[in-house]
């Protein structure tokens, strides 16, 4: 079975005022194309197909035109779990026309998919958490978790009020899913899991909204997948990267399109497994375009800055620039190197002396990055780590609710 592995597409991100839209169109195409050439089987998105919980219109159409033409009107079986940046009740809201086109979308821990049968693939068996497909004569079983707050697992899984159970850390938790899933897994099947979250060791980007929880991260030991697991689809990091002190083959697919500057140097992938039962997957990395590059520019005086605009202004990419100078520049000489390259995303002047940033424009920040300038801003000093973490829990409780009010809508 040929199964390609992609996550964290993002629809309808920006980057400060620029729309990735368009890019994000282009990997459509290009993703389509790989299906075709690779003859893949079967796709897996590991989670935040949407960059907010409240998509615009746009990106909304962009994922079900591409679901439409990437399961081949049904032809071809499509798994998706919810990421953090989902709504889960927005991302399964289409459900029912999905299972139409064979598209299993999961985005509650207590998910059931449907039985059917389709075309080319007939999904065999299922429960909460997991599934079993059929397609050409061979059979795959998925244990799929979307992303899950530690007040979600306790109220969907441990709902026990026993101390010990409430005693137990989110990776115990965790753990203990996975084993009770995994007893679905058979001696003649393909057993692979379908995630969203952070793995401790994981190395991170600007990019990625921090999964964390009161009194630290959300992460999960490397060496929670059961042994007889034989690949771990993983989303959340955008970088393309192996877990490697799990106890079976566990890799992110990392982002495809470079979301900021952090990303530069990272390759964009998606990954391509040729799997069979009881055997090593053989992994292939089929690299993607860089649809619109990202360019840093460090120079030490404003003249520099524009001879770099000037030299990159017919480039469709985009900016970020940083001068260091002991000069004064005015506010005509930012503007016209604004205007001599287009899709400039920050100019950061910073003083020759101290480095100390003396001037900045806007660029695409993080809630929490937002949350902390603003603190800072009217406390005169860093936010501590209590404050961050008690931020990150009103966050996802604000969450938790934008779900429960779009079920009841």
């Amino acid at each position: 079975m040929k199964i390609l592995h992609t996550s964290d597409w993002h629809l309808g991100k920006y980057l400060d005022k620029y729309s990735r839209i368009e890019e994000q169109e282009k990997f459509i195409y290009e993703l389509e194309n790989i299906c075709n050439s690779e003859k893949i089987d079967l796709i897996i998105i590991a989670g935040d197909i949407y960059d907010t919980t409240n998509p615009p219109i746009l990106a909304e159409k962009l994922f079900f035109k591409a679901m439409k033409r990437l399961s081949l009107n049904g032809k071809r079986p499509i798994i998706i779990v919810s990421g953090n940046h989902d709504s889960a009740s927005k991302l399964i809201s289409p459900s029912p026309l999905a299972y139409e086109f064979g598209i299993i979308i999961q985005g509650m821990l207590n998910t059931v998919a449907n039985v059917a049968k389709y075309e080319n693939f007939e999904i065999t068996k299922s429960g909460e958490g997991f599934f079993e497909i059929k397609i050409n004569d061979e059979k795959a079983v998925f244990l799929t978790l979307p992303y899950i707050t530690e007040k979600n697992i306790n109220e969907v899984i441990f709902k026990s009020d026993e101390e010990i159970d409430m005693q137990k850390d989110f990776s115990d938790k965790i753990k203990s899913i996975f084993n009770d899933l995994s007893k679905n897994y058979g001696e003649d099947t393909i057993n692979i899991i379908v995630t969203h979250l952070f793995v401790k060791g994981g190395i991170e980007t600007d990019s990625e909204r921090k999964i964390q929880s009161i009194g630290g991260t959300y992460a999960i030991d490397p060496r929670i997948f059961p042994k007889n697991t034989q690949y771990v689809a993983l989303g959340h990091l955008h970088r393309c990267q192996q877990v490697k002190q799990a106890d079976c083959l566990a890799y992110y697919s990392g982002s495809p399109i470079r979301y900021s500057k952090s990303e530069i140097g990272y390759e964009k992938v998606v990954l391509v497994l040729d799997i069979k039962p009881n055997q090593e997957p053989i992994l292939k990395k089929v690299p993607l375009t860089d649809y619109k590059p990202i360019d840093v520019f460090k120079c030490d005086n404003y003249q520099q800055a524009l001879q770099f605009c000037e030299s990159v202004s017919d480039k469709d990419s985009y900016a970020f620039i940083e001068i260091l100078t002991q000069d004064f520049i005015t506010g005509e000489q930012i503007r016209t190197l604004r205007e001599t390259k287009k899709y400039i995303v920050s100019i950061v002047l910073k003083s020759y002396m101290e480095e100390k940033v003396i001037y900045e424009t806007e660029e695409e920040k993080s809630i929490l990055e937002q949350f902390k300038s603003f603190y800072t801003y009217k406390k005169g000093k860093d936010a501590p780590n209590e404050i961050l973490d008690m931020f990150l829990n009103i966050l996802d409780e604000i969450e938790t609710e934008e779900v429960k009010i779009d079920e009841t809508t």
